[in-house]
């Protein structure tokens, strides 16, 4: 979630209030978070040196809005430029994509080929195991409930054949240089 609050907070500077609206507006679409998690995310930022306190609001709440660090733009560039940790594959690529005009254009096709990479990887586990149960033998009283277990690995297995066509669709697209005329011009401070 730090990632994901860095990048938000990149994109423009945010009080907790903006930000959790951040998380309901997009962020939500890949990433759920209370606001409890949000804030102890901030203090955590805060604490490490990779965000600061911009401004405060006077008056009786004395809102705080938060940017970010030189040290919190190092933080963010080497993890969207970094391998995919973490077992939610999902909100790995998600949030990698997402942030993705963050990056310089240079950076952004090699970000990708990281995401399919991870996605690859986590593709052939799920096959090898499918091959590996294929030729197991099961009891006669766990047939019904193996026959649904199957199942759920057929499922995983498709959802990453499907993530796997897009994100190398999407990468192409991006190569090939046809993704900026897809969508409406918007301003983003980029890192770098």
């Amino acid at each position: 979630m730090a990632h994901v609050i860095l990048g938000l907070l990149l994109i423009t500077p945010q009080s907790f209030y903006d930000l959790i609206k951040g998380f309901e507006a997009g962020v939500a679409l890949f990433y759920s978070a209370s606001s409890g998690s949000i804030k102890r995310a901030l203090d955590t930022l805060l604490t490490r040196g990779l965000i600061e306190v911009a401004s405060t609001e006077a008056g009786g709440r004395g809102r705080k809005v938060y940017r970010v660090t030189d040290a919190g733009r190092q933080e963010f560039h080497a993890w969207m430029t970094g391998e995919l940790t973490g077992s939610d594959l999902e909100t790995a690529a998600l949030s990698r994509l997402y942030f993705l005009g963050l990056l310089k254009p240079d950076e952004r096709v090699p970000a990708l080929r990281r995401v399919t990479g991870r996605i690859e990887n986590d593709l052939a586990r799920l096959s090898a195991l499918a091959t590996h149960l294929k030729d197991l033998e099961v009891a006669e009283e766990h047939r019904d409930l193996a026959t649904h277990q199957r199942a759920t690995l057929d499922y995983g297995i498709a959802a990453h054949r499907f993530t796997l066509d897009w994100f190398r669709d999407h990468t192409n697209r991006h190569v090939q240089g046809h993704l900026r005329d897809e969508h409406p011009k918007v301003r983003v401070q980029r890192l770098g």
